[in-house]
């Protein structure tokens, strides 16, 4: 093995630590927008596990009773047959044969077409060299240049790794990495340094500016502060400064630094913000996270990096558990880096939300909230409240981001889904009929008293009206009464005298 030159071990004179009680002067304030970031992905990774299980069997088919042996190894979150009936534009629920004994789920034509597509970028030659590349990074990273079998599996959602990546990617850059030991409970290490991906993210920016950077010289983290955050003086000042600390790339050995020192936690902050740029999504679960730290020595720094510095590293608790995200790989909401396979998945998350009604795709937002706040702002427009759309406008994407800040604790509005929806529509339209009938009530009330306030004006002016029968019946009645008269007058011309 081919060990790096530009390792160096620096001796750091300074023990300049984080300020006493600094941290709980920074309060952690939520991002609405990197929250529903994280939600909108929910339910998609256990979603992509059943359907690979499906697509691996030869029948392209499987039971309802298989799927629920492996629920925990699929990381199913509810019941698999609700969890399955929740997706309806993804899994078919069929019975095999006319036997209604034990239901069968298979993929439907839309889901197979985007998971050819998936299949096709895995493939490709671009996209395996870029995961190859994040591999040979985190080795790099890495101690020793070696990572278990087992750590890259946890990360391989993360990582973007291919379901068989130690057969189809492994053996295709053998100058890089290659397989020690067994499948399970080997290890992947690094064949050869590369001093030309040894280059941290925030070195390559630097030195793309212009500034003639060079190793050892301070490097500004890019930091986004969220909506009502504040930072207290003092906290300020240590901030600053802790910007113009030298910058120690994550490519370079300083566990020899005391971990109690703003030079170690800059450090520690380069090898944290490095691992996340090499994530897909720029983001990953708290205990992946950790678990990494612990390989490299480091778990309890990286829980103080996350401490200190919520504008850098953001702590979302959408899903239920923690998640880390980089704060300025996003905007808006939305990942700011193009990649292929977030691409693919985020047509698998559109798909997800898309349910079939008479042969038809209808989109729907996910989240009952979220379904009862598009129901009551259609029934406002019907009543003609036509101010919502303005406000949707002005608001943009703040008013989604919103519903998904009041679904905290509801365990029922992931399950409700497509039920949910077609049961807000029923409401609405409950709800305008009674509105329609109230209004005729109403309004035959309204006659029946205007009817007798007339009649009793009449008995009070000691006049009584004669009715008037609808649809010209006064004038028959005026022509019968002429007969009547002109037939009384002809009798009494023939009567003798």
């Amino acid at each position: 093995m081919k060990f790096p030159e530009h390792v160096v071990h620096r001796r750091y004179c300074g023990c300049r630590t984080f300020m006493d009680g600094a941290s709980t002067a920074i309060k952690f304030v939520r991002d609405r927008g990197l929250d529903h970031a994280v939600e909108r992905e929910k339910n998609l990774r256990p979603l992509l596990n059943v359907k690979n299980l499906i697509k691996s069997e030869p029948s392209k088919s499987l039971p309802i009773s298989l799927i629920s042996q492996h629920k925990d190894s699929l990381k199913i979150p509810s019941r698999p047959i609700e969890f399955i009936r929740k997706y309806p534009s993804v899994f078919q629920e069929f019975l095999p044969g006319g036997i209604g004994i034990h239901p069968h789920i298979k993929l439907t034509p839309e889901v197979l077409d985007i998971d050819a597509e998936e299949h096709l970028v895995y493939q490709s030659y671009s996209y395996k060299r870029l995961v190859a590349d994040r591999l040979l990074k985190l080795l790099m990273i890495s101690r020793m240049n070696k990572i278990p079998i087992s750590i890259l599996d946890i990360l391989k959602w993360d990582l973007g790794l291919p379901q068989n990546y130690l057969k189809t990617l492994v053996p295709d850059f053998p100058d890089y990495f290659r397989l020690v030991g067994s499948d399970d409970s080997g290890q992947l290490e690094l064949v050869c340094w590369s001093n030309e991906l040894a280059v941290s993210v925030l070195e390559k920016k630097t030195m793309g500016g212009g500034s003639g950077y060079s190793k050892g010289m301070p490097i500004a983290f890019p930091v986004k502060f969220s909506n009502g955050f504040e930072m207290d003086k003092k906290v300020k000042k240590w901030w600053d400064d802790w910007q113009k600390l030298p910058y120690v790339s994550p490519y370079e050995n300083a566990l020899h630094v005391s971990p109690k020192t703003d030079e170690s936690d800059k450090w520690t902050a380069s090898i944290l913000h490095e691992i996340l740029n090499l994530f897909v999504a720029k983001k990953a679960g708290r205990d992946d996270v950790l678990c990494v730290g612990e390989y490299l020595g480091i778990r309890s720094r990286f829980k103080t990096v996350l401490l200190h510095h919520p504008h850098i590293f953001y702590l979302s608790s959408k899903t239920g558990t923690y998640t880390v995200v980089l704060k300025e790989a996003y905007k808006r909401g939305l990942l700011i880096e193009s990649n292929p396979l977030m691409n693919i998945r985020n047509r698998y998350i559109h798909l997800m939300h898309t349910v079939k009604e008479h042969g038809k795709g209808l989109s729907i937002p996910s989240g009952s909230n979220k379904e009862k706040k598009a129901t009551s702002r259609a029934s406002k427009k019907e009543a003609g409240a036509d101010g919502d759309d303005s406000e949707e406008e002005n608001n943009g994407v703040s008013d989604v981001l919103a519903g998904s800040e009041s679904e905290d604790g509801d365990s029922n509005d992931e399950e409700g889904g497509y039920e949910g929806s077609r049961r807000g529509a029923r409401e609405t339209v409950a709800v305008s009929r009674r509105k329609t009938n109230k209004r005729k009530n109403v309004g035959l009330k309204a006659q029946l008293r205007d009817g007798e306030d007339e009649k009793a004006m009449g008995k009070y002016n000691g006049v009584t009206k004669t009715k008037i029968p609808p649809n010209g019946s006064r004038n028959v009645h005026q022509k019968s009464q002429q007969r009547s008269s002109n037939l009384q007058q002809r009798s009494r011309r023939s009567l003798p005298e």
